[in-house]
Order: structure tokens, then C-alpha cells, then sequence
């Protein structure tokens, strides 16, 4: 038990460095910029205490905040994604959430697709609408979660692929 908090506590700091040192300074286009952080929140286990991991997630998020000076939309972010796994992990995985039974490295790429999927893409909506904050700039806020969304999308699945542990 005291590995696997160790393991949460070591990827937590080392999302929120690469993404502070690294992934911010990544600007492709003025739309793209990967939120490489948000894994944690996405691989965080299905069956621990929800009021702790929506705790975390604020956490991860101001994290991020402060390094990026970006007034809290991180936080906000996140605790969203958060608050709304569950749905998510019940519409993705159907029983296999039901029993508590979800180890995101066995699980089928296609849902593992879905799953990724839907909670980069709010997460990506909910940041850059309090970024932009100004209702006629719609177009923008899509393209940016859009295009900002898949590059996400595919920097968390080939680091879930590189890093996965074969265990079948």
C-alpha cells in the first residue's frame, strides 16, 4: 500500500514539472498546447475515496496555476473532470466500473479511447472558456480545445502505452 501512495505522490510531482518545465512552453500554431497533468487525474484508481481524489485534483491544478500563472482555471478544470470521472467511467467501461474492477492496463484500446476522450475534451472546453472568457470568441475556444484536445488525446495514450506494465 505505502508503494503504490509512493507511486501516486512521485507522478503527481512529475506531471506537474514536465508540464510547468516543458509542455508550456509548447505553443504549436497559437492552438496547440498540450495539458500532458491531466493523466493523473485520468489514471488515478477508480475505487479510492472521491472527496480525496477531487481534493488532489484541486491541488494538481493549482499546481499547475502557479507556475503558469493562470488565476485558477487549472483547478477549476480539474476538479470538474474530477467531479464528473465517475460518470464517465461508468459510461466507458459499463460493468467493469459497476464492480470496481477497472486496471486501465488491461483494459480494450476503444474504451480506453472513449474514456480519454471525453475528459480531455471537457477538460480542454471548461480551461480555455475561463481563459477566454468572453462569449463571442466561441470559434476560438473550440478550435483551441479541438486542436489542443487530440494532441492531448495522443500524448497520454502513448505514454499509458509506453509505460504500461504487461500484466495478462
Amino acid at each position: 500500500m505505502n508503494n503504490v501512495i509512493s507511486l501516486h505522490i512521485v507522478r503527481f510531482i512529475v506531471l506537474i514539472l514536465v508540464q510547468a518545465i516543458v509542455l508550456n512552453n509548447i505553443n504549436f500554431l497559437g492552438y496547440i498546447n498540450p495539458y500532458l497533468y491531466i493523466l493523473f487525474i485520468l489514471l488515478y484508481p477508480a475505487k479510492n475515496n472521491r472527496m480525496l481524489f477531487i481534493f488532489i485534483s484541486f491541488l494538481l491544478g493549482l499546481g499547475v496555476d502557479l507556475f503558469s500563472d493562470s488565476g485558477g482555471v487549472h483547478a477549476a478544470a480539474c476538479v470538474t473532470i474530477a467531479y464528473m470521472r465517475p460518470v464517465v467511467l461508468k459510461f466507458a467501461f459499463g460493468t467493469s466500473y459497476d464492480y470496481q474492477t477497472i486496471k486501465f492496463s488491461l483494459t480494450e484500446f476503444g474504451q480506453r479511447l472513449t474514456y480519454f476522450s471525453i475528459l480531455i475534451i471537457v477538460h480542454h472546453i471548461i480551461l480555455f472558456s475561463l481563459e477566454i472568457f468572453n462569449s463571442t470568441k466561441i470559434l476560438l475556444i473550440l478550435k483551441k480545445s479541438l486542436f489542443s484536445g487530440v494532441f492531448t488525446l495522443l500524448l497520454c495514450l502513448l505514454i499509458t502505452v509506453l509505460f504500461s506494465r504487461k500484466n495478462k
